[in-house]
């Protein structure tokens, strides 16, 4: 039985369209907020891939075009309800506003996790993905696209439309203001403790 022609739209979905499946939805999931609209979001997703296999040139990685394409209907969604992902405008830098508490000081905490990696173990998947869901939504795609999907630098600044510097920018604030988070939250469970003036 001859192959099928991989010029096929439809088989090149199948062949490299469709084993991304779960990455969107994982990605939609951290995005969303709740399981039906993360659902919806790949579903429109997967369909204008579909839609526009006659314009896919990329090789043989399907992931980061799918992603791009996600990512700009998550925007339009945000758009057409009126309104914005929460605390970051989409063309806003990162770098302001100075005012703004949780840029000017992210990485605040560091000096204090003595054990670093001990205290990562104690956290369940649902603590990393709440503390993920409160940073703002740049940098959130950015560490979804670098730390969970392993995206290199270059192709998560292909989805997300910036230069590789700014993915590299925003990928080292984003792990400061997480472990911020964290360490916010192993406080409230008293297995850390803050250091008291004059520590060193």
């Amino acid at each position: 039985m001859a192959n099928r022609p991989d010029h096929d739209p439809n088989h090149r979905f199948e062949r490299l369209v469709w084993p991304c499946l779960q990455t969107l939805l994982r990605v939609a999931r951290h995005m969303c907020r709740n399981d039906h609209e993360a659902e919806d979001l790949v579903q429109e997703t997967m369909l204008k891939a579909l839609r526009s296999m006659h314009q896919f040139d990329h090789g043989e990685d399907a992931k980061p075009w799918l992603l791009t394409i996600q990512r700009n209907l998550f925007i339009d969604r945000c758009r057409a309800a009126e309104r914005r992902p929460p605390t970051v405008p989409l063309n806003e830098s990162l770098d302001g506003p100075a005012d703004d508490p949780s840029r000017a000081d992210a990485g605040r905490f560091d000096a204090q996790w003595a054990h670093p990696e001990q205290l990562l173990e104690r956290f369940g998947n649902p603590d990393m993905v709440a503390a993920l869901k409160l940073l703002p939504v740049e940098i959130r795609w950015t560490l979804l696209l670098v730390d969970v999907e392993q995206l290199d630098h270059a192709q998560a600044a292909q989805v997300l439309g910036v230069p590789v510097g700014t993915i590299k920018s925003r990928a080292h604030r984003g792990r400061q203001m997480l472990r911020d988070r964290l360490f916010q939250l192993a406080l409230q469970r008293g297995w850390v403790h803050p250091l008291s003036e004059g520590s060193p």
